[in-house]
């Protein structure tokens, strides 16, 4: 064994150099030397053979060609055209010979011979031939059957075939066509070569395959004799059966390849495992996948049947061997106790590392005890509740001399006697929940049947609780930092052995881990409830009162958070109505806050009665103005974008004017029930800047339905804006006319589960002013037409039954219409409307906007907007693109 270790080295050393391993395989003294010969002689009778197999079959093939060829010539020429005649005439050589000799040189062959039925020749390639008697047999020819022979003619050895001629089925000649043998070799002889050159390429592959396969051999042989292999397998067989440990090998695709009989006996291996996968052999499944892994592992305790296994394992292609690993297995029974130790320190361990991922997956107070309950149930105790003071679920501070509520319990039945969820308690001092809650520790229990204080919490549901087969208890404070939430139990039924100070130490790091998630859900639920509650404040409560628009809306926040989408229905002037939709990007504290702003800034800016384009203009600056502000903040973050869509309706002309800025279009539902998204010019979403905005001119006809909403409704993680706009326009072609019903229809078609984003939508169904509520007069450039102005009013309201208002109505009109002749500019026009207000407008051409100031005693004017402004209940300018309109509202006289 020595003197072939030895050897293995120097081989190994040498790294068994081609030339070298190639020398040593020839000389045939080694395993691979003499499969090399014999596989290089197997190959040479092979290619021999092979070649005078294939030369036998050229030759036999060529000769059966020519057998062929020459009857075919022959019966060819024999009933050729004419051969009948020129056998009848008085010199049929003089006929047949240059026919003969032409259809010979076209056929390849040697001869073409026509004979008379004696055998006499008519022609021959050579003449001196011709009138002599043919070589061969003719019998049967002249009993009418063809006949085909190899003889010795008179140019050598041939291959002839013989045909009658016939006329009219009696045969009056002969024809004769014929191949040297010496041509039929030719041909062979031709192919002999690459025959011959295949049989070398042949030969050359065999032998380079036959070296590599040697070679091959000789590695892994390591150049050993036949005889040197045998004693070395003896001595391997002899090493494995008497060693005490068990041995077991396996290969990189995890097959058992070899097992002596300690490890049969260790691993209770079955007799037919080798050349099976260790997974499949019946193995213990960590033990199974050691092995099948092939990981490095040092004295590795494995508990098989009622044996503890050390197992050492190792990779066998460390030095250039084979991929696998080989193991030795030994008896360690005596580690069983430590055994037991390490798999209780590591369920511990487990079960910590899973409370840190599976507790606090949701911000949620009453999941996250839940949690906590479902991780420790059954492994650890068989019942779990969770107590905590009654403001901590929703977000509010412990109030420790307060009650508590039971959050969370599971347990390994249902019917167990303990207070059950939602239950509101007051332990009592001397109760181990009351004494864990006043001292901040832990407290145990071993045995519940024999705790006083334990007993005195509640003497009939205690007694439920010994005889239900309760009987150790762990009582733990949930701690967050000096705030204490509650109180944690851990029951035992099941397992006879009361808990242990172990024990109690795990069930206190337990309740550690999951009071930090519990404390950061009750802060979460305490700010999201700050943010909702600053959201719905800055949301619209109720809509205003205007006959313009009948309106509902509906607003769904987010799952994930509170956002920034809003809605409002403003009156304007002229009994119009605007109509505005925005969402601002984020969620959170910050995204309310700035879109309570920008919805103070819209109520502000429609005050002044811009048209939508202007006002959105307005609302760009002031969002690019808080983007600079809190951009200088080191710790805010910066409006990332914000959306607009304002749309302002005039139930006179029933006329609405929309602008967008970055958001969704508008839909429209007719009367007639057809769904349409008209096209508003789309301008960039707000704080951009630089970029105009434009306006969409609509004509809606009476009980025509205008729909606006926030890109929640529309777009979502599993639609795009696309499909979304498609499937909101099949919700609105089924709804009902009322904007209650399209609301409910749309939100029920569309809105996920889970809404990512919030949803705000408004259903507006437009109205028209009648017009008998419309009075109209054109106001001709002369002070006289103040008093045709104040009897035609005088008049149209004594129609509309407002004759308490006439007399105010005429002093304002007066007023306004003074103005209008003095300080503004022709045309101007008086436009009275009955609606919830009585409306007076008074349009000019000039764009001077008149102001109020008081005047002195000593001014002769400057009292008129005074008393315009004392006699109605609001007054205003509205700005056209050519003029102005001055206006008032006064309420009617209630009837």
């Amino acid at each position: 064994m020595a003197s072939v270790r030895r050897r293995q080295e120097r081989d190994g050393r040498s790294r068994w150099r081609p030339v070298a391993g190639l020398r040593s395989a020839l000389s045939g003294r080694s395993v691979a030397g003499q499969v090399f010969v014999l596989q290089l002689v197997l190959v040479l009778l092979l290619v021999a053979a092979s070649v005078v197999a294939l030369v036998l079959q050229v030759r036999r093939d060529t000769t059966r060609e020519a057998r062929g060829l020459s009857l075919a010539v022959a019966e060819t020429f024999a009933h050729a055209p004419g051969v009948v005649e020129a056998l009848d005439s008085p010199d049929p050589t003089a006929v047949l010979q240059p026919r003969a000799e032409a259809a010979r040189e076209q056929a390849g062959v040697d001869f073409v011979v026509v004979m008379n039925t004696d055998g006499v020749r008519y022609t021959h390639p050579k003449p001196d031939r011709i009138g002599k008697q043919f070589v061969g047999t003719i019998e049967p020819a002249l009993a009418g059957e063809p006949v085909v022979e190899e003889i010795q003619g008179t140019i050598g050895e041939l291959v002839q075939a013989v045909v009658p001629v016939e006329d009219d089925g009696v045969v009056v000649g002969l024809v004769s066509a014929g191949i040297t043998t010496e041509r039929v070799g030719g041909a062979a002889d031709n192919q002999l070569p690459l025959v011959l050159g295949a049989a070398a390429v042949a030969l050359a592959l065999a032998t380079g395959g036959a070296a590599l396969l040697s070679r091959r051999l000789l590695r892994q042989t390591h150049g050993l004799g036949p005889h040197e292999m045998t004693r070395m397998y003896e001595h391997h067989d002899a090493v494995l059966h008497a060693v005490r440990e068990g041995v077991v090998i396996v290969d990189g695709d995890g097959t058992l390849v070899l097992a002596n009989d300690e490890a049969h006996r260790l691993l209770g291996l079955p007799e037919d495992g080798e050349g099976r996968h260790v997974l499949d052999i019946g193995l213990a499944p960590d033990t199974a996948d050691l092995l099948s892994s092939g990981r490095v592992a040092t004295d590795e305790v494995h508990l098989v049947g009622d044996r503890l296994l050390a197992v050492n394992q190792r990779p066998t292609d460390r030095s250039g061997g084979p991929p696998g690993s080989v193991a030795t297995v030994r008896d360690s029974t005596e580690l069983r106790a430590l055994s037991g130790r390490v798999e209780t320190a590591h369920e511990r361990l487990n079960m910590l590392y899973e409370a840190g991922v599976g507790i606090g997956t949701s911000l949620d107070v009453v999941r996250t005890a839940e949690e906590l309950t479902e991780l420790a149930v059954p492994r650890f105790a068989d019942f779990v509740t969770v107590d905590l003071f009654e403001p901590v679920p929703s977000g509010g501070h412990p109030d420790t001399a307060g009650a508590l509520r039971r959050t969370a319990m599971a347990g390994i039945r249902g019917d167990a006697p303990l207070y059950p969820v939602n239950e509101t308690i007051r332990f009592i001092g001397s109760s181990p929940q009351g004494r864990s809650l006043t001292t901040g520790r832990p407290v145990l229990e071993p045995r519940l049947g024999d705790a006083p204080g334990w007993r005195a919490q509640d003497l009939e549901r205690s007694g439920q609780v010994v005889d239900y087969g309760i009987h150790s208890l762990i009582t733990v404070p949930l701690r967050a930092g000096a705030l204490v939430l509650g109180v944690v139990s851990f029951w035992r039924s099941e397992k006879p052995e009361p808990f242990d100070a172990e024990e109690q130490e795990l069930a206190e790091e337990l309740v550690a881990r999951a009071a930090v998630s519990i404390d950061n859900a009750r802060r979460y639920t305490r700010e999201h409830s700050m943010a909702v509650t600053l959201q719905r404040s800055l949301l619209p409560r109720s809509l205003p009162e205007q006959t313009a628009l009948e309106i509902a809306y509906r607003y769904l926040p987010a799952q994930a958070g509170v956002g920034g989408d809003w809605f409002d229905v403003l009156p304007l002037s002229g009994a119009r109505v605007a109509l505005v939709v925005g969402d601002v990007v984020g969620h959170g504290l910050h995204a309310a806050a700035t879109m309570g702003r920008l919805r103070t800034a819209v109520h502000n800016f429609s005050a002044l009665d811009l048209p939508p384009d202007e006002l959105l203009a307005l609302l760009d600056e002031l969002v690019a103005r808080i983007d600079q502000d809190e951009a200088q903040e080191e710790h805010s973050s910066p409006v990332t974008g914000a959306t607009c869509l304002y749309a302002v309706y005039d139930p006179v002309s029933r006329h609405c004017t929309v602008a967008r800025a970055g958001h969704p279009p508008p839909a429209l539902v007719r009367p007639d029930g057809s769904v349409e998204f008209p096209d508003v010019p789309a301008g960039p979403p707000l704080g951009l800047g630089g970029l105009p905005f434009e306006t969409a001119e609509l004509e809606l006809p009476e009980g025509s339905r205008l729909v606006l909403y926030t890109d929640g409704l529309v777009e979502d993680r599993a639609h795009d804006i696309d499909e979304g706009l498609e499937l909101l326009r099949e919700a609105l072609s089924r709804a009902g006319d009322s904007p209650e019903d399209t609301c409910r229809v749309v939100l029920e078609s569309r809105r996920p589960g889970r809404a990512g984003d919030d949803i705000a939508l408004i259903v507006a169904r437009t109205r028209a002013l009648p017009a008998d509520r419309i009075a109209e007069w054109p106001v001709p450039s002369d002070p006289a037409a103040v008093a045709e102005v104040r009897a035609a009013v005088t008049r149209k309201l004594t129609e509309w039954g407002l004759e308490e208002l006439a007399f105010t109505t005429e002093l304002i009109l007066s007023e306004l219409v003074t103005n209008a002749l003095r300080y503004g500019g022709a045309p101007i026009q008086v436009r009275m409307l009955h609606d919830r207000h009585l409306i007076c407008e008074v349009y000019d051409s000039s764009n001077t906007s008149p102001h109020l100031r008081y005047a002195t005693m000593t001014d002769e004017g400057g009292r008129g907007l005074f008393l315009v402004s004392q006699l109605a209940e609001r007054w205003g300018t509205r700005y056209l693109p050519a003029g102005k309109v001055i206006w008032t509202e006064q309420p009617l006289p209630r009837s």
